[in-house]
């Protein structure tokens, strides 16, 4: 059985680029990046920075990219602005590039910046030079091998296993975004090296995938784990789910890696959710994630109003290294 030793000393990594919150998604989209740079404030506000090693990423290259994504795709990717846009039409169609994930400008820049952040992170993590490492601009779990969706053009969370996967023979994948994770499980589908457990929203609800049924394939059959989550669901019904099912997860799977992404649209507030969880119920994921004492890495979506971050004080980041 897993050991879980909740008072162990844990050294943090934390990647930051001061360009991320430079980006901008357009008009009245949802997804924000400058909302990464509020994140980060608050954690230098807060004087969490003395808790952690801040690092840098660099920009994932096409090579690291296209380890996961097709050729074709990155390409594409690297090539569209919004001044040649009418160039691309088919391949825009194709890639599935519009209005949900549009074309803006340093859009390329942006995916490096949230892929290098995540790779970063794993290397960290393989070389045991952290014990945790965080990605605020990762956890962009519905790209696909060669399609953008929700929001998310390069799967930053799988190139980071990938990575992992190098030295740990086995990684857990944990998703409390108020979406299923479906561009990762999807990666990982007919593996045993790579368990998806997510969290989520079900039925007439973006991307509408995850169902309980849904369990891998081939090799990976019963390494992919879905919970559909109900309406208004509140901290203590949350953690009576996550807890024990995690806590067999753990039991059954010895994982040796760990990748939590902390989906913030799954706090109440947000504008795209609709469940009821508090910061503080984030929080206790992490807490008990951190517990079993295994390279952890964290990755969120930040698409959350700031205000629903900020009212609720420092508990967010929960990077206390004790």
């Amino acid at each position: 059985m897993t050991s879980v030793a909740p008072h162990s000393r844990k050294k943090i990594c934390y990647y930051y680029d001061s360009d991320i919150g430079n980006y901008y998604y357009g008009q009245g989209h949802p997804m924000k990046p400058h909302r990464i740079r509020m994140t980060h404030n608050l954690l230098l506000n807060y004087g969490l920075y003395r808790k952690m090693e801040i690092y840098r990423p660099h920009k994932a290259t096409q090579e690291e990219m296209t380890k996961f994504h097709s050729d074709d795709y990155i390409r594409f990717l690297r090539s569209i602005r919004p001044d040649n846009m009418s160039e691309y039409n088919k391949q825009m169609q194709r890639f599935n590039v519009g209005e949900d994930c549009p074309v803006f400008d340093g859009l390329y820049e942006f995916c490096q910046l949230s892929g290098g952040g995540s790779v970063a992170s794993a290397v960290k993590l393989n070389k045991q030079a952290a014990d945790i490492a965080i990605n605020w601009a990762g956890g962009l779990h519905h790209a696909k091998k060669s399609e953008a969706s929700g929001f998310c053009y390069v799967n930053d969370i799988v190139l980071a296993i990938l990575e992992l996967l190098k030295y740990h023979q086995r990684v857990l994948y944990i998703d409390i975004d108020i979406h299923h994770g479906d561009g990762v499980e999807e990666a990982f589908y007919t593996t045993d090296r790579v368990m998806t457990v997510s969290f989520h929203k079900y039925g007439e609800y973006f991307p509408g995938t995850g169902d309980l049924r849904d369990i891998g394939a081939g090799k990976g059959k019963y390494y992919a784990v879905n919970f559909p989550m109900r309406d208004g669901i509140d901290d203590d019904s949350y953690q009576n789910t996550f807890v024990p099912i995690i806590s067999k997860v753990m039991e059954s799977y010895h994982p040796s890696a760990i990748v939590l992404q902390c989906g913030a649209d799954s706090l109440s507030g947000d504008r795209l959710g609709c469940l009821n969880l508090t910061l503080k119920g984030h929080a206790k994921c992490v807490e008990f994630m951190k517990k079993y004492n295994l390279p952890l890495m964290l990755l969120e979506e930040v698409a959350t109003p700031f205000e629903t971050l900020h009212d609720a004080g420092p508990t967010k980041p929960q990077l206390r290294s004790t």
